[in-house]
């Protein structure tokens, strides 16, 4: 069994909730909305092209905090959304091994309450999501450093999934969300959050994004320590089927760092690209014992989980 670490969903009531912020949203990110993300069964039918693959489950990138100043609210909302993950998890295990929580960037302190109280006391939650901003500023941010101390306290994951830089005119889903990822990663290394918490462990999607592909200029430009904490990420394979970028990861970071993700069922239509991100893992050249690594074994060891 394949485990796919990264995959997106919009669960009703959550879906319900945040169109009542703004009921606008369906139309502002329509190209995000598809059937598999919002319906369950409708996702099942697409399993029959890779049965052998569950997934663990985070909210597709509608934060409530973007779009309501609330602090209580939001908190609300995001610890309402945990629940119904937890609770979609364990009616759908057949599709379903985890979720990722929610947590509200305009209350930090109701962040830290999320992650000790729910992610860190229930077996379906694995981590929490956080994104390469929040609310404008950099996710290493000193207001947000109490979030990362409660991850690591709590010894779950961070997923780290890239948005746009909101004052940018330019913006564009190819390039900008790769950039904003490899910026947050930087902040991330030079905020000293490796150094600050040793153990802690953050999973970068898209493969690290910029990362391996200019990781010969990272010690020329700055000190060694700080290099080194680049190589400290765990990255995921969900880059819609390139082989030679999952081998330059694995270059890069090392096959105990590259873990098997998908982004399904966005990325490509009708439902992501799981069935060619699993061609891109095959035919890479490597030993079958690192092929197992990545679909499932590092993922096993960064959660402490052993998946059936």
């Amino acid at each position: 069994m394949k485990i796919d670490a990264f995959t997106h969903i919009l669960t009703p009531n959550f879906f319900k909730d945040i169109k009542e912020l703004n009921p606008k949203i369906p139309q502002m990110f329509g190209t995000l909305i598809n059937e598999p993300l919002v319906n369950v069964d409708a996702r099942r039918k697409y399993h029959n092209e890779y049965s052998d693959v569950k997934e663990i489950i985070s909210m597709i990138n509608f934060n409530p905090e973007d779009f309501i100043k609330d602090r209580e609210k939001t908190y609300e909302i995001t610890r309402k959304a945990n629940e119904e993950l937890i609770e979609t998890v364990k009616d759908n295990s057949d599709l379903f091994v985890g979720a990722v929580g929610m947590v509200p960037m305009n209350n930090v302190d109701g962040a830290v309450r999320i992650i000790n109280e729910q992610v860190g006391k229930n077996k379906e939650m694995f981590g929490i999501q956080l994104f390469s901003k929040a609310l404008g500023k950099s996710i290493a941010s000193d207001e947000y450093l109490p979030i990362f101390e409660a991850v690591a306290k709590n010894d779950v994951v961070i997923f780290l999934h890239p948005v746009y830089d909101m004052s940018k005119n330019n913006n564009n889903i190819i390039f900008s969300w790769e950039y904003e990822q490899t910026q947050a990663m930087n902040e991330i290394v030079m905020a000293g959050i490796f150094k600050k918490y040793p153990n802690i462990k953050i999973l970068v999607h898209h493969a690290g994004a910029m990362v391996p592909f200019f990781a010969n200029r990272l010690p020329l430009v700055m000190p060694k320590e700080y290099a080194d904490d680049f190589k400290k990420f765990y990255v995921d394979t969900a880059i819609i089927g390139n082989t030679k970028a999952v081998d330059m990861a694995i270059d890069y970071f090392g096959e105990d760092k590259v873990i098997f993700a998908t982004d399904a069922p966005v990325g490509m239509q009708p439902a992501g690209a799981t069935v060619d991100v699993i061609e891109s893992i095959e035919n890479l050249n490597v030993s079958e014992t690192t092929r197992y690594k990545i679909y499932r074994k590092n993922l096993e060891n960064i959660l402490n989980v052993k998946f059936d």
